[in-house]
């Protein structure tokens, strides 16, 4: 059968496809999926591509540059053996669609490339969604059927040494740029293996790139600044989407240039543009559920390691004691974030990953080393207009009797109201708090203009 006898019988295929039944219970009705014309073409095209380029595909010699040009090369010819009616626009679209299935990631590779999607969600093979501007949109295309989602998550996760099968259906993993990849397949997903690819920019965000898009103010972002160079115990805290790692990595930029950086990370995403860093990742079990290391097992062997600085991606469980003590013992400077809705909730999830250790603490003595650990916390949230903002700037003053004080030195307006387009229109204040810490700032050579803790008055 010619090339041009298959795209017959696909057309015809489709004209005959009869229309989806409504759902009579049970799974949710997903949309209807739009059958690919193409897709027995591309399916012999790509088989007759893998035949001619064979073991050239693996080939540890050949750059990634050469092996696309290679791919294409031989893309075009195979396209050409047979006369066929594809048009211009749709031979063209064919090798690009073989080409992203080869070479990268298949139907994702569009939303990979687009800067302006932010995030990828695949609810089935036949279900992606993107989001832009803090906002979900549906969009065309999907994978052929759920065999081809499978490989494509098999892809993903195998080049960074991790697996997904029935034994190990969730996986975290991440692309070759830093994006995080979270996949979960059967049979724990009911309807099919779902994919979330949390982009990462190609060029990290510095300060000034937070303070353009009303993120933070520049006064606050010199403040932090200030913060991390006077070696401040920080604790970043905010919920899932709200902008954590971004800020971590903003704030992991202001490190000095002669000191040296540890990162420890469940999947490596921080970039940090600094000579001295020596990343470090956590490693999941293996098929026979050994060998395993933790964040909790990174950060007491980085302190073997003559930090000066420990930057840490995300604290979930015990590893929040090691982190305490490394804070408490000479660490100073340490950076690390937290899932929280206030910083009230940051001390109170503290409190619970410590217990998680299996010591028997006093709660009094885990408030203690919190108090005498923890010197300042940022936190983050994300509102409704899709927008992430920095809503509190929080001091860790101490503990007075059996509860740790604290003292927001800027807070979020949330009183300024709404632009046309439903954007938040509030920023940043000072609450007329002067921080204790100044004087721990000042030892370490910094100095912090007085000014900017002036008070300045909310909006009612």
């Amino acid at each position: 059968m010619t090339l041009a006898d298959r795209l017959a019988q696909a057309k015809k295929t489709k004209a005959k496809e009869p229309e989806a039944a409504a759902p009579t219970g049970g799974a949710p009705a997903r949309r209807q999926r739009n059958v690919d014309p193409f897709a027995d073409v591309k399916r012999s095209v790509h088989q007759t591509l893998l035949e001619n380029l064979g073991p050239k595909l693996y080939d540890a010699r050949m750059t990634q540059s050469e092996l696309e040009t290679k791919v294409r090369q031989t893309l075009q010819e195979v396209l050409q053996t047979e006369a066929t009616p594809l048009t211009g626009a749709d031979r063209t679209r064919i090798a690009q669609d073989i080409a992203d299935d080869i070479l990268g990631y298949g139907p994702l590779e569009p939303f990979l490339r687009d800067p302006d999607v932010t995030e990828i969600m695949v609810n089935g093979p036949d279900s992606i969604y993107v989001e832009r501007a803090g906002k979900l949109y549906p969009v065309e295309g999907g994978f052929t059927d759920e065999a081809h989602l499978r490989r494509t998550i098999e892809k993903i996760v195998g080049r960074v040494g991790r697996r997904v099968d029935e034994s190990s259906p969730m996986v975290d993993a991440r692309l070759p740029d830093g994006s995080r990849v979270n996949a979960i397949i059967a049979p724990l997903a009911l309807d099919g293996a779902l994919l979330t690819i949390r982009k990462f920019a190609a060029e990290p965000y510095r300060a000034d790139d937070l303070v353009g898009f009303g993120t933070l103010s520049r006064t606050v972002a010199d403040f932090l600044a200030a913060c991390v160079k006077g070696r401040l115990n920080i604790l970043v805290s905010g919920g899932t989407g709200a902008g954590k790692t971004t800020t971590l990595n903003v704030l992991s930029s202001f490190l000095p240039e002669d000191e040296r950086i540890i990162t420890i990370e469940d999947a490596a995403e921080l970039q940090l543009d600094q000579q001295h860093v020596l990343r470090l990742e956590a490693r999941p079990p293996n098929i026979e559920g050994k060998g395993e290391v933790r964040i909790r097992d990174l950060v007491r062997n980085s302190l073997r390691m003559r930090p000066d600085r420990i930057v840490v991606g995300e604290v979930r469980d015990a590893a929040a004691l090691d982190m305490l003590q490394a804070m408490n013992t000479g660490h100073d400077g340490s950076i690390c974030t937290v899932h929280a809705n206030s910083p009230r909730d940051v001390l109170s999830r503290l409190e619970t990953m410590v217990l998680m250790a299996g010591i028997d603490l006093p709660l009094r003595a885990i408030r203690e080393q919190v108090a005498g650990a923890v010197d300042l916390i940022v936190h983050l949230s994300r509102f409704k207009d899709g927008t992430r903002r920095f809503t509190h700037i929080t001091e860790v003053v101490g503990m007075e009797g059996d509860v740790i004080t604290l003292q927001d030195l800027f807070l979020y307006d949330y009183g300024m109201g709404v632009d046309d387009a439903g954007r938040s229109k509030g920023t940043l204040k000072s609450t007329g708090l002067r921080p204790k810490f100044l004087e721990k700032l000042s030892d370490n050579g910094v100095q912090v203009d007085p000014q900017i803790f002036a008070f300045e008055k909310f909006a009612r």
